[in-house]
């Protein structure tokens, strides 16, 4: 159910789990007021990468299953899990369908963030309505803002990246394109019945280290795709940092959109 190859973040797993910003405390007390988590029912986390989402919900289901299709991924989950002792999580790797194929799983609330956008939205979420408990739903977590101005630093790290990656942004062996039809359009022509949460804007504090490892975290900033220019491509990249700042250090403010799919029943 993927429009993409498989081993899109392959390589990114560490880099995803050490640099990527942590989703706001403000999003799971949203998701946990509007679906009155109480401990009971299960949840899954589609496209769950190492797993650092769907863990922060684990005082509030019986079980937790994330699915992925890279394998590093989902070991870095069981990684995560482990140190923390969650000991009501599952990990799959693959898509919906196989895991649908292996369990009966009814599922209270289903979440996707990045993940959604790589898949074939429309055919997922007609397969995750048969899954969910009346009552449940979807939430997809959109930080993607089209119209947002980048900041000096931000034009900065897209302009070192295009000098080293190339103009296109890779998706494994092709190259990516966000989707024209927006995640609202998806869900609102969905059997879901849709609403749109915007939560309040957070502050990230990024450092020189932290920038580098997002970009290696991502399907078109792979350290791979550099080889052996990676060392020349930080040097260059932290250089030119430092001249817009000597601190090394850089604030952004991060807006979310939560879009859910609600499944009310009869």
């Amino acid at each position: 159910m993927t429009l993409y190859e498989d081993n899109l973040f392959k390589g990114a797993a560490e880099y995803y789990s050490r640099y990527r910003p942590m989703y706001p405390t403000s999003l799971v007390r949203a998701l946990v007021k509007k679906f009155e988590l109480d401990g009971q029912g299960k949840m899954l986390d589609l496209g769950c990468g190492p797993g650092r989402l769907a863990i922060r919900f684990s005082d509030w289901f019986e079980e937790i299953v994330g699915i992925d299709k890279e394998p590093e991924m989902i070991e870095e989950a069981k990684r995560i899990s482990n140190e923390a002792r969650v000991e009501n999580t599952r990990w799959f790797t693959g898509d919906i369908e196989e895991y649908k194929g292996q369990s009966d799983d009814r599922l209270r609330l289903i979440t996707m963030a990045k993940s959604f956008h790589w898949m074939d939205r429309k055919v997922t979420l007609d397969t995750l309505y048969l899954l969910v408990t009346d009552g449940g739903g979807v939430a997809i977590i959109d930080d993607y803002s089209p119209d947002k101005e980048l900041l000096p630093w931000q034009q900065k790290v897209e302009e070192v990246r295009k000098h080293w990656y190339g103009e296109e942004r890779k998706a494994g062996n092709t190259t990516y394109s966000h989707p024209s039809v927006s995640h609202q359009e998806i869900v609102a022509d969905s059997q879901f019945e849709m609403e749109i949460h915007q939560l309040p804007a957070h502050e990230h504090i990024w450092t020189i280290e932290s920038i580098i490892g997002n970009l290696y975290s991502t399907s078109y900033g792979a350290k791979r795709f550099l080889g052996k220019r990676a060392e020349p491509f930080e040097t260059h990249l932290r250089e030119e940092l430092l001249a817009i700042d000597s601190s090394g250090v850089f604030k952004e403010d991060i807006e979310i959109k939560v879009i859910l799919g609600l499944k009310r029943g009869n």
